[in-house]
């Protein structure tokens, strides 16, 4: 029989899993959109190749505006790959800390990340029909995280006297994303 108390973290725990399931959703959606935007890059390439034969700069330079890059495609998934490991450790941690099993945490957290690859399929699906897709997708994934960041994680860190290192711990994670965000594109 579990007590209140126990009840209680349950159900965040249960908040804390679906939240971040939730949030992982719109992030593989981001990454299968940038993916997906390459498939019409190859008739404009050829273009590209067709225009530098003429010495024609116009051409060259509307397709490198216009288009996802492969490089962008690769930044975006390794940014959203890189922060997926401490998302699978905030729902793995929490889980062991209630006692479930070394293995059934990580599952847990492996599931919730799961997610991620049936909606970046999706995404490279719908790009074609939806372009619009990606900035939808980032801002949707971004106000996730941080209500999520906000509302529980931070609030509930501070609670148990750790407001310190939390603060410490805050600063350092948006210094870094930050530099990877101006050194990936």
């Amino acid at each position: 029989m579990r007590t209140k108390e126990q009840k209680k973290s349950w159900k965040r725990i249960v908040l804390l899993v679906l939240a971040i399931s939730l949030h992982n959703a719109p992030e593989g959606g981001a990454v299968g959109v940038a993916f997906g935007s390459l498939t019409g890059q190859e008739a404009s390439t050829v273009e590209v190749a067709a225009a530098k034969t003429r010495n024609d700069q116009s051409c060259e330079s509307s397709q490198k505006a216009n288009g996802m890059t492969f490089a962008t495609a690769r930044s975006i998934a390794i940014g959203i790959g890189l922060q997926n490991f401490p998302e699978g450790l905030a729902v793995s941690l929490p889980l062991r800390r209630e006692g479930c099993s070394l293995m059934m945490a990580f599952w847990w957290g492996q599931l919730s990340g799961l997610v991620e690859v049936f909606s970046g399929f999706l995404g490279a699906y719908l790009v074609q029909w939806a372009r619009f897709c990606l900035p939808i997708s980032l801002a949707g994934a971004a106000g996730a995280m941080i209500y999520v960041c906000c509302a529980e994680l931070l609030v509930e860190a501070h609670q148990h006297g750790n407001s310190k290192w939390v603060n410490v711990g805050v600063m350092i994670g948006f210094t870094l994303m930050m530099i990877l965000d101006v050194a990936l594109g």
